[in-house]
């Protein structure tokens, strides 16, 4: 197992696994509450044979774990980002 410490990174690594092998790609999220307050977030994304992980303690990342779920999210189920329509005036 291989922990990135670059969150660009480690998005990168994880879409580009996800597009390499989509029918084996499994993705795992955790949140670890300790006992002080402080959270421990831990993303896994592996193919049975690579395995990606990435963890923080900071809720800066909290944005961009979102835009990452949502990407995922989008190619897991083969849909393309949709446009704000602008309503006709």
């Amino acid at each position: 197992m291989v922990y990135i410490s670059s969150w660009q990174e480690y998005q990168e690594a994880a879409e580009a696994l996800y597009e390499k092998s989509p029918n084996t790609t499994r993705y795992c999220v955790k949140w670890r509450q300790a006992a002080d307050g402080a959270g421990k977030l831990v993303l896994k994304i592996t193919d049975n044979t690579t395995c990606l992980k990435f963890k923080t303690h900071s809720s800066v990342f909290l944005n961009r774990f979102d835009a990452l779920n949502l990407s995922l999210m989008q190619r897991m189920q083969n849909r393309r980002p949709t446009q704000p329509s602008t309503a006709p005036s």
